[in-house]
Formats: structure tokens, sequence, C-alpha cells
């Protein structure tokens, strides 16, 4: 059972990809956490470790999303190169202190954190202009060197602590530069792939400094058997979304945006 919820869960989180530009972590961070901790005894070093895990095999299973989704949207092309560069290596630096930062503080820490960026999150979405709705003469705008190197360092920093892509922070931000959902969801996976990469060169190194002992299965933090599963499901996802590309209407677009954040909400937040 346990094998095939993270297969099945694996095809949502390609979907997910594909089209919200979630790259997993929205889903796999509370699914692996719930999993864990459900499966080993309080006291095992697994069950401890429970939200570094998830955060790190996230991050690593984004690596495999992300890519594969950004060359779906290429070939649709709703890439916009100005929007992915040079802001993709300032979300790459911030990347590595955020795997850092996350390595020295508890996985309750985390799990608050997570969970208070959602609830924020969402409140923006639904109170700022120009996500919900947006009219069909706007002219989008060029992000400005502060939203490029400070909004980036920002974006890649808390991505990577929270174990997510980086999604719920680059699509709002395009969203208000005047994209459409396609477009600013279908950006958000090619700025998700310096998050998923440092994120887990870092928590694979940095897990090496600690005294917990995983198993056989574990490379540093990362759960390779579950990064396996989740991947091949996300694989099915991909290619049963990539149909859908750019024909969701733009409204219904960023409330079913907003409607996944507040499930992921529920499911981190309940004990």
């Amino acid at each position: 059972m346990f094998y095939l919820l993270l297969t099945l869960f694996g095809c949502l989180t390609g979907t997910s990809a594909v089209l919200f530009g979630f790259g997993g972590g929205f889903v796999i961070v509370p699914l692996l956490y719930r999993m864990l901790t459900a499966t080993h005894a309080a006291a095992d070093p697994i069950a401890q470790s429970a939200m570094h895990i998830a955060v790190a095999t996230s991050t690593c299973v984004m690596i495999v999303n992300a890519l594969i989704a950004t060359r779906k949207h290429q070939r649709a092309g709703n890439l916009i190169r100005d929007y992915l560069w040079p802001l993709g290596g300032f979300i790459g630096l911030g990347a590595v202190v955020g795997a850092i930062a996350a390595m020295w503080v508890s996985g309750e820490v985390i799990r608050y954190a997570f969970i208070a960026y959602l609830g924020v999150t969402i409140v923006d979405c639904l109170l700022r202009r120009g996500f919900l709705t947006q009219s069909q003469t706007t002219i989008p705008r060029r992000l400005t060197t502060t939203e490029t190197s400070a909004g980036g360092v920002g974006i890649g920093a808390i991505a990577t602590f929270l174990g997510v892509g980086g999604s719920v922070m680059t699509v709002p931000l395009l969203r208000r530069c005047g994209l459409s959902m396609s477009q600013a969801t279908a950006m958000a996976n090619p700025l998700s792939v310096p998050v998923a990469l440092a994120g887990t060169l870092t928590y694979m190194a940095l897990a090496g400094f600690t005294e917990s002992d995983l198993g056989v299965w574990y490379i540093g933090y990362v759960d390779v058997l579950a990064f396996a599963l989740l991947t091949v499901g996300s694989l099915l996802g991909i290619r049963l979304a990539a149909p859908w590309i750019g024909r969701i209407s733009d409204r219904v677009h960023a409330w079913v945006y907003i409607g996944l954040l507040v499930i992921v909400l529920l499911s981190i937040s309940l004990k």
C-alpha cells in the first residue's frame, strides 16, 4: 500500500508540475512526512528526521519533474527567456543558503514555516490585484533589478528551506508582471531547476555531518526508494497532463491554483 500510494501521488506531482508549476514539493512533503511518521516509532531516526527527509526527497524529485515539464512547455511556446535569466541564477544562489539553513533547524520549525508561508501566499493571491483577474489588454512588464536579484535569492532560499520548487513565489510574481497563468506556471518549471539541483546536492552533502543512520536506502536525507517510485508516477502524470497545456481558462487556472494551495495547507496542518 505504501508503494502504491507513492506511485499514485507521483502521478499527481507530474500533473501539477505541467499544469501549475508545482515541481512536487506541495504534494510530496506532506505525503512523505505523514507516511514516515506513521510507519516508524517516534524514537526511530527516520521518524525524527521525517521533515528533513520529506524536504530533501522532494527537491530530488523536482529535478526530474521540472526538467521534463520545462521541455513540454518549451515545445508549446510558453517560455519567455527574459523572465528566466538572470533570475534563475539568483534563485540557485539562494537555494544553497536555504538548504544549509534547513539543516540547522528542527523538522517542526520547517513544518510550521511551511504552514505559515502557505497561509500568507493564499491570502496574498486572494487580496492582491492582478492574480485572480487580469485584463486582456494588460501589457507585461519586465522584472526590476531588485525583483531579479534580492527577489531571486529570497525565492531560492525559502523554496529550498521548505522543500518546494519556488512556484508559490514565482507564479504570483510573474502574474503581477502581467503574464497569463499559462505563461507564469510554465516559467515556474525552469525556475525550479536551480532550486532542485542546489537543494538536493546540499542536503546530500550536509547530511554527512549528522549522526543519524537512516539506512541503505538513503543518500544523505534523500529516500532513494521513495524517489524512484515518485518519479515513475510523475512521468505518467506529465504524459497525461501534457495535452491540457494552454487549454484551461485563465480565471479557472488561477482559482484552481489557489484551491490546491488550500488543500496542501490543510494536509500539512493536521496532526
